[in-house]
């Protein structure tokens, strides 16, 4: 298969960097890593969403994806047999929806629990407004693993869902958000993902001093 370049950020604290990466390692692309540098002028046109720096971007055989539910669905045409929709119409549709709620919502939550995997609260207060989309979280969560019967949320093999909603889990145990047993297990589970385990390993080896951004990217 063609060499294949994805384009990220900080892996402390772009959750959209690792949803791009999980995607292309579910899909057993050969990919290198390119990073983009935190320096004070990639930091200003990240929190402008400049198409030149818009992270995760993937280039594969002269073809250049942005934006991570389309490197999704690129990776699916391009790799149909690495399952990374369900095969059931139903849930393949399902799957669909909370991804594409993931990509498109819960801005608050983003707001007041960024995803920072070096760090690790006891306790922590979330604000009032964010509060509602940590409970749409739990719910859909409890919906599509009761459905599916776990441990991933629609069965036994990780979908495009689960690499949505990994950096959540991070959120959670970094900000000690409660979880009922059934719920707290598929954190637990993601979290000890080997593809999990490999990106928080690059995440925890970045320099100390990397600028962290004020806004979800």
């Amino acid at each position: 298969m063609t060499q294949a370049a994805l384009t990220i950020s900080s892996k402390n604290y772009s959750s959209w960097s690792l949803r791009g990466w999980l995607l292309c390692r579910m899909a057993g692309l050969d990919f290198e890593e390119v990073l983009v540098e935190m320096n004070d002028d990639a930091r200003q046109e990240l929190l402008l969403l400049s198409p030149s720096v818009l992270v995760p971007r993937l280039t594969h055989d002269g073809v250049n994806v942005w934006d991570t539910l389309a490197i999704a669905e690129y990776l699916n045409e391009i790799t149909p047999d690495a399952g990374l929709w369900p095969a059931d119409i139903a849930d393949r549709a399902r799957c669909r929806a909370v991804s594409g709620e993931m990509h498109s919502g819960f801005h608050n939550l983003r707001s007041a629990l960024p995803m920072n995997l070096k760090a690790r609260h006891e306790r922590f207060k979330i604000f009032s407004g964010a509060r509602p989309d940590v409970e749409r979280v739990k719910a859909i969560w409890t919906e599509c693993l009761e459905a599916s019967g776990g441990p991933w949320l629609f069965g036994a093999n990780p979908t495009v869902a689960d690499a949505m909603y990994a950096p959540v889990c991070s959120r959670f145990r970094t900000y000690a958000v409660e979880l009922e047993p059934k719920l707290a297990a598929y954190a637990d589970a993601v979290l000890a993902w080997p593809l999990m385990l490999e990106w928080t390993e690059g995440a925890l080896a970045e320099p100390d001093e990397i600028v962290e951004l004020e806004v979800e990217f």
